[in-house]
């Protein structure tokens, strides 16, 4: 056997239909200032952090707080590919709008983005969603391959649905909520200058929306903000990498869909076994915790579970990649214009559905 065949089949047991349904990953993870350092978790309108607790209608008991969500995870993850040497696994697409050049592997929704929709991509990706409707995701693959790691849903037009075959989260337990406040003394006093009134510089210093408190001239208060949380329960990412969902990709011919199969699966394997970059946000940057052991398993439909982290390392993922991608044929690279009045019509219906 070659070399080349032995790299691209090298993984086929996982696409065998009695292979596993998933590999999953397990990692705890400290803030690099230490375990029990402060870190900030996403916040949300409304809501603030994500938190739910066990005694959900008192908040009280074990509680656990968001700190990345997947939709997250996933925009942290695919632009991966945009860097050498991933970059050659799939087609680099870019919309370009005015002096700007937007990648796709940067829109939120992926092939399913309105930045996508309103470009001279909206045809080809129609007909690449109506070929996944009937059966075949070797167009779409050939676009935006990404879309069918990540998952996609053309929600705005043919409503084709692509699940997630990765899927990631990260979560703090037992947290400790914090709040911090913080005061701005402007450089010149406002009111004894007479450029304003007393009153309206205390309701400007209390708003840090008042027009006056955004010219950066009034004093500011913020009382209670968000602050962080200290997790006493430690911080864990959970990943699976669904390879029964992969598995219902299909192609026009059973050899196309092997080929397509296997492609996918080296896109998810490079993505999957890639550590992500330990910056999240401003005051949280998670590593490893050297104290606790990654997990990596393949698990199979019956629940049998099996070690994996030495047979499917990143080196290998990316050997397989490679080799799959010359063998599916990895779609063209171009840049492509969004067009405005495409644009301006999408906006002119959404008018016309709310008027009514």
């Amino acid at each position: 056997m070659s070399d080349t065949n032995s790299r691209l089949t090298q993984f086929d047991s996982l696409l065998a239909a009695d292979g596993p349904a998933a590999l999953v990953v397990r990692e705890h993870l400290i803030a690099a200032e230490g375990a029990d350092a402060v870190v900030f978790p996403a916040t949300y309108a409304d809501v603030g952090y994500n938190i739910d607790y066990e005694n959900s209608r008192e908040r009280t008991g074990r509680n656990i707080c968001l700190i990345d969500s997947i939709g997250s995870q996933a925009n942290r993850l695919e632009p991966l590919f945009k860097e050498a040497p991933y970059n050659k696994l799939v087609p680099q697409i870019v919309i370009q709008a005015g002096d700007k050049e937007i990648n796709l592997l940067d829109a939120g929704h992926r092939a399913g983005d309105a930045i996508a929709r309103c470009s001279s991509l909206q045809d080809e990706l129609k007909e690449a969603f109506t070929a996944g409707l009937k059966g075949n995701d070797v167009p779409l693959a050939k676009i935006a391959p990404t879309s069918l790691v990540f998952g996609v849903w053309d929600s705005r037009d043919s409503q084709a649905k692509r699940p997630r075959i990765i899927a990631s989260t990260v979560r703090a337990y037992d947290v400790r909520k914090l709040t911090r406040s913080a005061t701005y003394i402007a450089p010149v006093d406002c009111v004894t200058q007479g450029l304003i009134s007393p009153e309206d510089a205390e309701k400007a210093s209390k708003d840090s929306k008042n027009p006056l408190s955004q010219t950066g001239l009034v004093n500011a208060l913020a009382s209670e903000t968000h602050g962080g949380v200290i997790a006493d329960g430690g911080i864990r990412r959970d990943a699976v990498l669904a390879l029964s969902a992969l598995k219902l990709l299909r192609a026009d011919t059973p050899e196309n869909t092997t080929k397509l199969q296997r492609y996918i699966l080296g896109l998810a394997l490079v993505a999957f076994t890639k550590l992500p970059l330990g910056y999240y946000r401003q005051g949280t940057i998670l590593v490893l915790d050297p104290e606790k052991k990654r997990e990596f398993q393949s698990v199979k439909v019956d629940g049998t579970r099996a070690d994996v982290s030495t047979t499917i390392t990143h080196e290998a993922a990316r050997s397989f990649a490679e080799a799959a991608a010359n063998d599916f044929g990895v779609g063209a690279s171009k840049t492509v214009p969004f067009e405005s009045a495409k644009a301006k019509k999408a906006i002119d219906e959404a008018k016309k559905k709310k008027a009514k």
